[in-house]
C-alpha cells in the first residue's frame, strides 16, 4: 500500500513539473514580445536648465517608453553604460555589479500602453525609486543599454553623441535603425511625453501671430474692394456694349425688310440645287454635255456613209476631211463679186444678161 501511495505522489509531482515547464515555455515568447515593446525614448546627458528633480538638482536623465497598447511592469530591469557587459562569457553576478536595477514597489514602473517614465542618472537609489546610479559622462559619447530582469537579455541600446547644454537625443520613429534618433534643441525637449508633438493652431490664430499689427489685413481688405470695383466696371462695360449691338441689330432689321432677304436665300438655294444637278450629270458624262455626244455620234455616222474611215473592224475613227460645209465664203457668195476663172479651161460662169 505504501509503495502505491509513493508512486502516486511521484506521478503527481512529475505532472506538476511538466505543466510548469510547458507554462514557462509558452510564456517565454510572450515575455520576449513584451520586452520588445519597452524602448529607450529620450536621453539628456548635460542638464543645466532643463528638468529638475524633487531635491532641486539637475541630473542627466533617460526616458523609457512602452510603445505597445498593453500594460507592462519594468521593475527589475537593468540600465547600464558599461560596455563590458556585452561579454557573453561574463557571469550574471559580475554583470549585475556593473548595472543599476529599477527597484520594485513603485506603481509608476507599471507602464500602461503608450506611457513614458523618466529616471534620474548620476544619482543614488536612496533618493527614490526613479533615481539610479548609472554613470554618465557628458564630455564623450555614451553607450546606454536596457537589460531584462535576468541581466543577460539586451532589450534596447543606443550610443548617445556629445550633446550641448540642455540638448536631448530622442527617438522619433521605431524602424530599428540609427535614423530613428535625432538631436533635439532645448526648446523641443519633451521628458515624460511623446517626442513627436503636433501643434494644433487655427487659421485665425496663425494670422494673428504672423500679422500682429493688422497691416496684412488692411492691405488684403483694400485689395478685395478694388478687385470688386474693377469687376463691376468690366461687367457693366460688357453689358453696355451688348445692349448697343442689340439696338443696332434692331435698326438694321427695321430698315431692311426680311422678305427680300428671304427671296435671295430661296434663289440662292435654287441655283445651288441646279448646280448640283448639273454637276451630277457632268460626273456621269465625264464633263461632256449630252448635245455634244449626239453631235459627235451624228458626224461619225455621216463620215462612215461617205467612206471616210479606217479599215479597223468595229472601230470608228474620225479622220480630218475638208468638206467645206462650214465655209462662210461659199455660203455667202451673193454678198461678194463673182469669181472669174484664172484659166480658159475653167467653167464659164454666166454674168449679166446671159443669166436670162
Amino acid at each position: 500500500m505504501k509503495n502505491f501511495e509513493t508512486l502516486r505522489n511521484l506521478f503527481r509531482s512529475m505532472v506538476r513539473n511538466l505543466l510548469s515547464l510547458l507554462l514557462l515555455l509558452t510564456a517565454l515568447p510572450v515575455m520576449a514580445q513584451m520586452d520588445a515593446s519597452i524602448k529607450l525614448s529620450e536621453v539628456m546627458t548635460r542638464n543645466e536648465t532643463s528638468m529638475i528633480d524633487e531635491y532641486g538638482a539637475r541630473n542627466a536623465w533617460v526616458e523609457i517608453a512602452n510603445i505597445s497598447h498593453s500594460t507592462y511592469n519594468i521593475r527589475g530591469m537593468y540600465l547600464t553604460t558599461d560596455r563590458s557587459v556585452l561579454d557573453k562569457k561574463m557571469s550574471v553576478p559580475e554583470r549585475v555589479k556593473r548595472m543599476s536595477q529599477i527597484p520594485n514597489g513603485d506603481e509608476r514602473t507599471c507602464l500602461s500602453g503608450r506611457q513614458f517614465i523618466v529616471f534620474q542618472l548620476n544619482s543614488s537609489p536612496a533618493k527614490g525609486t526613479l533615481h539610479l546610479c548609472v554613470p554618465v559622462d557628458a564630455e564623450k559619447p555614451t553607450w546606454l543599454a536596457l537589460y531584462n530582469g535576468n541581466a543577460t537579455q539586451l532589450i534596447d541600446s543606443i550610443t548617445i553623441p556629445v550633446l550641448k547644454s540642455d540638448q536631448s537625443f530622442a527617438r522619433i520613429t521605431n524602424n530599428g535603425t540609427s535614423a530613428d534618433w535625432e538631436i533635439k534643441s532645448a526648446d523641443r525637449v519633451t521628458p515624460g511625453i511623446q517626442n513627436q508633438t503636433v501643434v494644433s493652431e487655427s487659421k485665425v490664430e496663425k494670422f494673428k501671430r504672423e500679422d500682429p499689427y493688422g497691416i496684412g489685413m488692411a492691405v488684403m481688405a483694400m485689395g478685395i474692394v478694388f478687385f470688386c470695383l474693377a469687376l463691376l466696371w468690366i461687367v457693366f462695360t460688357l453689358f453696355g456694349m451688348l445692349m448697343r449691338h442689340i439696338d443696332t441689330a434692331k435698326k438694321v432689321v427695321n430698315q431692311q425688310p426680311i422678305k427680300p432677304i428671304t427671296k435671295t436665300v430661296e434663289k440662292t438655294m435654287e441655283v445651288g440645287h441646279r448646280t448640283g444637278v448639273i454637276l451630277q450629270e457632268g460626273l456621269k458624262t465625264k464633263g461632256i454635255d449630252k448635245e455634244i455626244y449626239m453631235a459627235v455620234i451624228g458626224m461619225a455616222l455621216k463620215q462612215y456613209e461617205d467612206d471616210v474611215h479606217d479599215v479597223e473592224s468595229g472601230v470608228i475613227t474620225i479622220k480630218h476631211h475638208e468638206t467645206g460645209w462650214d465655209d462662210e465664203y461659199a455660203q455667202m457668195t451673193h454678198f461678194h463679186e463673182p469669181v472669174l476663172p484664172t484659166t480658159h479651161q475653167g467653167q464659164h460662169i454666166p454674168t449679166g444678161p446671159e443669166l436670162k
